[in-house]
């Protein structure tokens, strides 16, 4: 580290990216070559199978910036980022996905609003290449339907690309919750943030490893709906409109009743006491769920399982490898 100069961390988890890893280095490397600030990369490999960890070294070789952190199992993006932040030593630390998707060239204008003052600088996507609109559609409804229900304001369409002060990675640490919503944490945390806009690439190698139909949108689509929200609530007020629509259109079917019967009609009654029977089960039913999804974080938090282990280290002092093997709460 130069003194003087700001010392700036990249955290990247990952897993089975080694078509990836050299590109990526090299960015970040030529980014940083033309930026006052030394720096560290910091690769948080989630159990990876592909040879990953070789090129890796192979990297470091050449630029011993690169450094390495191996977890015991697979944990999960956001539980590598903050093993990756338990290890991180910069001023600033700035996570971002390894795909390449977020380009590295963004983050000197992270850096400009960072020494600004702000605590946090949030990426914002203003295109998605190389994803279908059904996709892009799709996640933006979630995003809106996780900010309706949000207790505070979510900024639409900014991911896992962002830079935290070294003050707003330390409150980030001190939270022990289970399944951590970072997108939303990062907002919780922070008392001055920026926006940063840019348009995502496609994946620069390989195919993705969430598509949208697969299990981890949707986990983390549920953790942004419990972590900030008042969902329960939400089946009760459809109780209550459903019921007084159920009492409507009773009194509509008591007063239409001897028409009908002298019409000859008598499916009419039936059908209706049916419907609103599969109404109102449904409505139960959906009740329970979106109760279990709450019942589900209070039972992680209260067990207390470590978030992750880390079985090795490569690169980091030994300052470092004390913090991010500090088994998580």
């Amino acid at each position: 580290m130069s003194a003087g100069q700001p010392f700036v961390s990249v955290v990247l988890s990952f897993r089975n990216e080694r078509d990836t890893i050299p590109a990526l280095v090299a960015r970040l490397a030529a980014m940083f070559t033309g930026q006052p600030v030394d720096y560290e990369i910091l690769f948080v490999n989630d159990a990876s199978t592909d040879g990953s960890v070789d090129v890796l070294m192979h990297e470091r070789e050449r630029n011993p910036r690169v450094k390495i952190i191996n977890m015991a199992r697979r944990c999960g993006v956001a539980e590598c980022v903050l093993a990756g932040m338990a290890a991180a030593s910069g001023d600033a630390v700035v996570y971002m996905d390894a795909d390449l998707q977020d380009p590295p060239e963004i983050i000197p204008q992270l850096l400009e609003r960072w020494r600004g003052g702000a605590d946090v600088v949030h990426t914002v996507r203003t295109r998605r290449h190389g994803e279908s609109g059904l996709k892009i559609a799709l996640t933006r409804l979630a995003y809106r339907a996780i900010n309706y229900g949000s207790t505070i304001e979510l900024p639409i369409d900014a991911g896992d690309f962002k830079l935290l002060s070294r003050a707003a990675v330390g409150r980030l640490l001190t939270l022990g919750e289970s399944d951590p919503y970072l997108r939303g944490l990062a907002v919780w945390i922070a008392s001055n943030q920026a926006f940063v806009p840019y348009e995502r690439a496609a994946r620069h190698a390989g195919r993705t490893h969430f598509p949208f139909f697969s299990r981890n949108p949707w986990k983390t689509f549920a953790m942004g709906l419990t972590s900030f929200s008042s969902l329960p609530k939400l089946p009760i007020y459809a109780c209550v409109i459903l019921s007084a629509l159920g009492f409507a259109a009773a009194a509509v079917l008591l007063v239409a009743a001897p028409v009908l019967a002298a019409a000859g009609s008598t499916a009419v009654v039936p059908a209706v006491f049916g419907g609103a029977v599969l109404v109102f089960w449904s409505t139960i039913v959906g009740a329970v769920g979106a109760s279990g999804l709450f019942v589900i974080r209070i039972y992680k938090d209260v067990r207390r399982r470590p978030r992750y282990f880390v079985e090795s280290t490569v690169g980091l002092p030994a300052a470092q490898s004390a913090e991010v093997e500090k088994v998580a709460p």
